[in-house]
């Protein structure tokens, strides 16, 4: 049985494009998970985009429809509510690569927008670490790196902006040199590991986090497979599955530093460790 978050739950029948989730945080938690019926015509990847999620969080939590083809009259699950990943400071923004998405901490404000982002393929890992936003280009030119002119030869220096441009519209530049935050021409890698290190947003998103986001702005990139929280009383985990071992024991050692160990039920931890939903399960020890 799945424990899911007491919150917020809503059906949606709406089809605009959500463009960002800008939302106060209660106890570090913040949004709906929203129902929706397929109808003709859609699929997951589609509705993906819709929702401004990414392709991990929609097929995460609907393993059981066809991607493609889901089927019309379906109930699909659109899993927009989030736990803060757990950094000192949040300012700027803040990148967890194990859930793929990317949140910004807006200034003298209490708001949080988040965004799904695709990142770095095995091999081109996106790095953790502090860095800053030291450079803002709107329609940039692609200079392909000599790595990738390795694979592929036929490709020239610079790629002019424009359509068939990967870095799509926007691109902002981390001072760490070779990564970006920026657009793309793929929208459907959003929610994946296609890129080769930078930090990739759908093509509306990158516009409305360049207007906001200035030079000079701490970006925080980090992996974490477990975040937790306690709202009204009950004790909230998120899991995505990213790889590796020891997830458990991330997991046991994120609720000890919580001070939120003796109040779950480890059998509704184990059930969410193994489910890997990436949204917020309730598993308080009743």
């Amino acid at each position: 049985m799945i424990y899911l978050s007491p919150i917020w739950w809503m059906s949606v029948h709406f089809h605009q494009h959500a463009y960002g989730a800008e939302l106060i945080f209660r106890q570090d938690v913040g949004g709906i998970i929203e129902v929706y019926t397929i109808k003709e015509g859609d699929s997951l990847i589609e509705l993906a985009r819709r929702f401004d999620i990414g392709y991990n969080e929609i097929a995460a939590v609907n393993r059981g429809i066809d991607k493609f083809v889901p089927g019309v009259g379906i109930a699909a699950i659109i899993p927009r509510e989030w736990i803060l990943p757990d950094v000192e400071n949040r300012r700027g923004i803040v990148i967890n690569l194990a859930e793929m998405r990317l949140y910004y901490f807006h200034p003298r404000k209490e708001l949080v927008e988040t965004f799904p982002v695709g990142i770095g393929d095995e091999g081109w890992d996106t790095p953790t670490g502090t860095y800053r936003i030291i450079e803002k280009i709107a329609n940039p030119a692609w200079h392909v790196p000599a790595s990738i002119r390795v694979q592929k030869p036929n490709l020239p220096d610079i790629v002019p902006p424009g359509p068939e441009n990967p870095l799509g519209t926007h691109a902002l530049r981390l001072s760490i040199g070779t990564i970006l935050i920026h657009g793309t021409y793929r929208p459907y890698g959003i929610g994946r590991r296609v890129s080769h290190g930078c930090i990739h947003l759908y093509p509306e998103d990158i516009v409305q986090l360049f207007k906001k986001a200035i030079i000079g702005t701490k970006v925080v990139i980090v992996r974490q497979r477990v975040k937790a929280a306690i709202v009204d009383d009950r004790v909230l985990v998120e899991i995505h599955a990213d790889g590796g071992d020891g997830l458990e024991r991330e997991a046991v050692n994120l609720l000890k530093k919580k001070g939120l160990l003796s109040r779950i039920d480890r059998g509704r931890l184990k059930t969410a460790l193994l489910d890997t939903l990436g949204i917020p399960i309730d598993i308080t020890r009743d």
